[in-house]
């Protein structure tokens, strides 16, 4: 396993940009009782003033991170968005257990240091996470990386080389060894992706997905052992160090669990974009990939190969359900806007853009894409 520096923090430079962190009023734009919250920690043993300015992450489409200090020390606020939510998504609690004892294996992983399971404190469950500060890639935007020499190289290194790493850690030593039902994992995403997609699709998208699902249902997956899985893992989920860009931090856990590695590494590709992709892909802007220099899907997958030693073959049928829970995703959060659970206008597109990430998924499983 390569180890990579971690710069816990980095006080005198303020390394997120104006637009990752802004400043909120209590009044207007953030909907917490800080008055309430203060009670609460105050009771737990925290030191909180509610009268602090309180920073709110840009970026994401669903849970809020607040930028907090507590105890004197600067920390990450986190809950889940408002609205009903789909089955097993924005756990808290789960998150929770895995950045409360996953950091001890690995030191780019932040730590959870209290959870709120109570909606009586600010309406839903949150948890207090360690704060690290670096530098964050978000979407296709490499302005915060262009000074880096080969960066679009380095990133790609770095991606694949934590992801192996995450995969390699010994579940059990580090308490998690029943995390997640590992057992039946891909037959249960499956049927999952599949049933929620059929809540949100309308009649002709429904018929798309039922299609894929027939198909992985036909396809042979691999018997692996089950690896601690993060399920969304991305470069924008990952805070990266300014003196080298390693990770400092892999956040966003709140769909962690254990299972095929294999679906982690075909999540990544799901987001990977190449210049000759579909117009869906590129609308997607999760990663600069497409940019020159940056290293084509199979490359990755090659390397991630050679760090693991893990058996790729069935990798297709596993990029086929990673763009399937992808286009399934987009729909949901696109059902939320319809619902008026949210109001952001970058919703209103992802109708579309969910039915068309799912058009590549049936493409790539019948063959007229080779993925």
């Amino acid at each position: 396993m390569t180890d990579f520096p971690v710069s816990r923090a980095l006080p005198e430079t303020n390394l997120l940009s104006s637009s990752d962190l802004e400043l909120l009023s209590f009044a207007d734009t953030i909907p917490v009782d800080w008055s309430r919250l203060a009670h609460y920690l105050h009771a737990q043993g925290f030191a909180f003033d509610p009268d602090q300015s309180i920073r709110q992450f840009a970026g994401g489409f669903a849970n809020r991170n607040y930028m907090v200090i507590v105890d004197g020390r600067t920390a990450v606020l986190r809950r889940p968005p408002d609205g009903n939510l789909p089955p097993g998504a924005h756990d808290m609690s789960r998150e929770h257990r895995i950045l409360s004892r996953l950091t001890e294996a690995l030191g780019f992983v932040p730590k959870s240091f209290h959870l709120c399971e109570s909606r009586d404190v600010i309406g839903v469950p949150f948890q207090l996470i360690e704060y690290r500060e670096g530098i964050v890639v978000r979407g296709t935007d490499m302005s915060s990386v262009t000074s880096y020499p080969a960066a679009p190289e380095r990133l790609c290194e770095m991606l694949v080389t934590a992801l192996s790493n995450l995969h390699q850690v010994d579940a059990r030593s580090v308490g998690l060894e029943d995390l997640g039902k590992p057992e039946g994992f891909i037959a249960r995403a499956i049927t999952g992706w599949s049933k929620r997609g059929a809540l949100v699709a309308e009649t002709q998208t429904r018929t798309v997905i039922s299609d894929i699902s027939d198909w992985l249902g036909r396809q042979r997956f691999r018997a692996r052992d089950a690896t601690i899985l993060h399920c969304d893992f991305k470069l924008d989920n990952l805070i990266l160090n300014p003196s080298d860009l390693s990770p400092v931090a892999l956040i966003d856990w709140d769909m962690g669990t254990r299972g095929d590695p294999l679906f982690d590494l075909a999540t990544l590709l799901s987001y990977w974009a190449e210049p000759d992709d579909p117009p869906a892909m590129h609308q997607l802007q999760q990663m600069p990939t497409a940019h020159a220099g940056f290293w084509p899907r199979a490359e990755v997958a090659k390397r991630y190969a050679a760090l693991t030693g893990c058996d790729l073959s069935d990798l297709p049928a596993m990029q086929v359900l990673a763009l399937l829970k992808l286009g399934v995703v987009f729909l949901q959060l696109h059902r939320q806007w319809i619902n008026g659970a949210v109001k952001d206008q970058r919703y209103a597109e992802f109708g579309q853009l969910g039915d068309e990430l799912l058009v590549i998924a049936h493409d790539l499983a019948t063959g007229k894409s080779n993925g």
